[in-house]
Order: C-alpha cells, then structure tokens, then sequence
C-alpha cells in the first residue's frame, strides 16, 4: 500500500499537511504514517528524570496524535499509524523512508511566518534532489475548502 509521510509537530501547518495526506491518501486507497520526532535534547538529564521526560512527551505526542487519528478514521476512512522517534528531525524522517518502502510521498506544511517555510521544508527542499520519494509542501493558511479541492 502506498503510505503518505507526514510530520506531526506543534505548528499550525502541521494541521493542513496531515489534512492533505489523509485527503490524498483516501482518495487513492492509501495509507498515512505519522512520525513524530521528540529531539535528543529534552532528556539530558539525570536518568531517572530523562526517563519520566521521555515518557511525558511520549504521552503529549499520543494524545496530539489520536485528535488527528480519530478525524481520519471517522471523516476520511482511513486508519494511520504513529511512529515516534527520538533524534534530530531530518535524519529520522529519512531514516524512516528507508526503512519503510510503502512511503511514497512526504508531505510538510509551509510555515506562514516571516522567516521562511519553517526548518524542515528549507532543509528538505535543499536535498530534494536526493531524496528517495516525492515532497508535497502544503501551504500553512491555505483554506480548508481549498484544501479539499486539491486533494
């Protein structure tokens, strides 16, 4: 089954990305893969409190995901998978489309600030040309009916 990657964040283009891939994903019989990525550094701590910060963001990213989850399933018909890792966010994105060969397509959401898209669509587009699957950059303030049009 062909998977569409997104990454799940606490940006607001977040919310338009993971709409576009389970739209895409539901009018072609696909699936989507949700990865979020806890960064190394929140656990440099004495271990015991590394451990319980570990298992607290672990907790904020389930909790974030199944809001997202249960909108695909009940409006799109479709049944994602979250796959969390920790490490810096681009490695682990391209770790994970090499590891998983039904990812087809990557899809991020482009930050509406002044400075620029955000760091994972500038550091994605810079390699695009190397990268093993597609990229589709959905804008950030791109309206939800327009949104659904493309799709």
């Amino acid at each position: 089954m062909r998977k569409f990657l997104v990454v799940l964040d606490d940006s607001r283009e977040c919310l338009n990305a993971i709409r576009f891939a389970a739209l895409r994903a539901a009018a072609t019989g696909g699936g989507v893969t949700v990865l979020a990525v806890i960064p190394p550094e929140e656990f440099q701590h004495w271990i015991g409190v590394g451990e319980v910060m570990r298992a607290e963001a672990r907790e904020r990213v389930e909790a974030h995901y199944e809001v997202f989850a249960r909108w695909m399933r009940s409006r799109q018909g479709v049944s994602p998978e979250l796959v969390v890792r920790e490490g810096e966010a681009v490695e682990e994105i391209l770790g994970l489309i090499r590891d998983d060969p039904e990812i087809a397509v990557l899809v991020l959401g482009a930050g509406t600030e002044a400075g620029g898209p955000g760091p994972l669509v500038t550091q994605l587009s810079r390699a695009s040309g190397s990268l093993p699957v597609p990229v589709t950059i959905v804008p950030g303030d791109l309206p939800r009916d327009r949104l659904e049009q493309i799709a």
